[in-house]
């Protein structure tokens, strides 16, 4: 979405681009764990979708979360990086 709305430059395809990061990095899957987790957050948590995911992730694997969002930073529901 990000790059579709010129927000990124890609230099290769995004089907390309997604092999790469599949390549380099650990893809962790959206579980029903992690989506029933993104339900217990509550109203302090950004209500995005997208961000409720991540940091249900993040909870579910017990691992921080590297992130500029000062939402989800000011949050303190999960442990951030930056």
């Amino acid at each position: 979405m990000i790059a579709s709305k010129g927000r990124v430059k890609l230099n290769s395809s995004l089907e390309t681009f997604l092999s790469e990061i599949e390549r380099r990095f650990i893809v962790l899957l959206i579980t029903a764990r992690v989506s029933a987790r993104t339900t217990e957050l509550g109203l302090r948590y950004p209500k995005d979708p997208a961000d409720r995911i991540i940091g249900a992730t993040a909870l579910v694997e017990g691992m921080p979360l590297v992130t500029a969002d000062k939402d989800i930073r000011r949050s303190k529901l999960v442990h951030t990086v930056w």
